[in-house]
């Protein structure tokens, strides 16, 4: 006859029993009986409530998938001959995007005769590399593709924590009275 290691609807032990005796306390005290480690010998099943259980598990899986950072890859094109005050205002962007926990892909589009300078372009991503430094790391070099040059840069913040030190800071600003 073919027996269960039956788990009561509040976790307690009830005991090796057989399957018709299982199904017949879920039946008396309403419940279901449900098979949680079917590979243990004898199998293990708990009376619960199965609804309620994967109403359960469901606000779980929604609670946690809430929680999650989802990692964005912010673009910023430039070119090599850029006016330095164009310049500063790209790396705000950087510097802002790095801040909020983004990655930064970085471009510098080449024209004409400057596909033959790619040194201007690599001293300009290094450049800008150098001024963010204490925000983000180069995550991949610059690297040349066509007409264009790449370079990655990944914050030193993870995007929670970002979140996290931006709500604290919006928190502290309501203290004050300052918005």
């Amino acid at each position: 006859m073919p027996e269960v290691r039956l788990v009561g609807p509040n976790g307690e032990q009830v005991g090796i029993v057989p399957i018709a005796k299982a199904l017949e306390l879920a039946r008396e005290s309403d419940l279901d009986l449900v098979e949680v480690a079917p590979t243990a010998r004898p199998p293990v099943a708990k009376l619960m409530d199965y609804g309620k259980f994967k109403y359960e598990s469901a606000m779980k899986a929604r609670e946690a998938r809430k929680n999650q950072a989802h990692t964005v890859i912010k673009e910023i094109k430039l070119r090599p001959k850029i006016d330095p005050h164009d310049y500063e205002t790209k790396k705000g962007h950087v510097v802002r995007f790095l801040k909020a926990g983004d990655k930064v892909k970085v471009t510098i589009m080449f024209r004409g005769r400057e596909q033959s300078r790619p040194e201007l372009g690599f001293r300009l991503l290094q450049r800008l590399a150098d001024d963010v430094e204490e925000l983000g790391f180069v995550e991949s070099r610059p690297k040349q593709d066509g007409r264009n040059m790449i370079m990655v840069i990944g914050p030193h913040k993870k995007k929670a924590e970002a979140k996290a030190e931006r709500a604290a800071a919006r928190g502290q600003d309501a203290e004050h009275g300052t918005a």
